[in-house]
């Protein structure tokens, strides 16, 4: 039999997925040691989850993978806080995705992203969140534009949270989805100044400290852009996959490849793309008409190497619906955009990480 090294181990254990998502524990930094003598191993792991039952599990499922290949398997778990991971970082010698902790009661994290505004990423992400909700699924829906956020509009919600004893924030409810945006907590007209490492801490709170519950995916809409503040939230959550949306303009190539990148930098799946404002459908007659070109999202999918996951037209309920609170795929369920959005989200449900 070949002798074991680290990167070998590393390997097998990479087989073992972490309780409740796709993603393997090695890639969420579960393994913290590893150390090798002729046919002995131990293994340290770290966690930042209390929940017993999950450290049993993977403790439990590293022994039973590595005994069919070497005699002694030793596995120890190294208590870490939130606060010594940080030290770690902060000094460059932690694990670099040691933040992307996964979220208890979450099985899936699904990021909704564009290379530039204005490409309708807010309200593909609300009626993605419907749609999905439609097909069965426990759905929550985090709106992360904390300069700019607009969820609470297009979702048609002017409560504020509550929190409970334990000083967490209860997400806001609404057709079926678990909501947090920073537009339920300040007034529509006041603008929020707030530098870099106030934000992600409001970003990490939405994430960490709200009472999500059971869900079989959390939605987060994403900044749009490409740059810091959009790199580190993504760094710091455990992705199974991103959505980009583009609009069918030969620009919007080049708008998904820096989308595309961003995710392949942090090792994140993208699931897909979504042409949004594919072709404008006359409200009289029903005539099509490609308003800002046509094929740009097949093109761009076909370069990138990923799906086109769905083109959604430009009909006047879109706007409406959105203005209104109430998502077209609520407000007009049988029309195309609403059928569109649907079939995107059949697309994902279907993949493997609801399976």
């Amino acid at each position: 039999m070949a002798q074991l090294d680290r990167k070998k181990i590393e390997k097998i254990l990479s087989g073992i997925r972490y309780p409740g998502f796709t993603r393997d524990i090695v890639s969420f930094g579960v393994i913290n040691n590893i150390e090798i003598d002729d046919r002995n191993v131990d293994i340290v792991l770290k966690f930042t989850t209390k929940n017993e039952e999950t450290r049993s599990q993977i403790k439990s499922e590293i022994r039973n993978l590595l005994s069919e290949r070497l005699e002694n398997v030793n596995v120890n778990i190294e208590e870490t806080t939130a606060q010594t991971q940080t030290s770690a970082r902060e000094k460059g010698t932690g694990d670099p995705w040691a933040g992307r902790a996964p979220i208890e009661g979450i099985k899936n994290i699904i990021a909704v992203a564009s290379g530039k505004g204005g490409v309708g990423k807010s309200t593909v992400s609300t009626n993605l969140a419907i749609a999905l909700s439609r097909k069965g699924l426990k759905i929550g829906l985090m709106d992360s534009d904390i300069y700019g956020p607009s969820v609470h509009i297009m979702m048609g919600v002017e409560e504020r949270p509550m929190v409970n004893e334990s000083q967490k924030i209860i997400p806001i409810e609404k057709f079926g989805i678990k909501m947090m945006s920073m537009g339920f907590l300040i007034d529509s007209d006041a603008p929020l100044i707030w530098r870099g490492p106030l934000v992600m801490k409001a970003v990490e709170q939405f994430l960490r400290d709200v009472v999500w519950g059971e869900l079989d995916a959390l939605v987060i809409d994403l900044p749009p852009g490409t740059g810091d503040a959009q790199l580190t939230l993504v760094q710091k959550t455990p992705l199974s996959g991103a959505i980009i949306v583009t609009t069918p303009q030969e620009v919007a190539l080049v708008d998904a490849r820096r989308g595309l990148k961003m995710f392949q930098k942090v090792e994140t799946r993208v699931l897909g793309l979504v042409e949004n404002m594919s072709y404008f459908i006359c409200p009289n007659c029903g005539a099509r008409t490609a308003i800002f070109g046509s094929e740009g999202g097949n093109r761009a999918a076909g370069e990138l190497n990923i799906p086109l996951l769905g083109q959604i037209p430009i009909e006047p309920q879109v706007t409406e619906a959105g203005d209104s609170g109430v998502p077209v795929v609520a407000s007009h369920p049988d029309s195309e955009s609403a059928r569109a959005f649907l079939e995107i989200a059949g697309k994902i449900a279907d993949d493997s990480m609801f399976q």
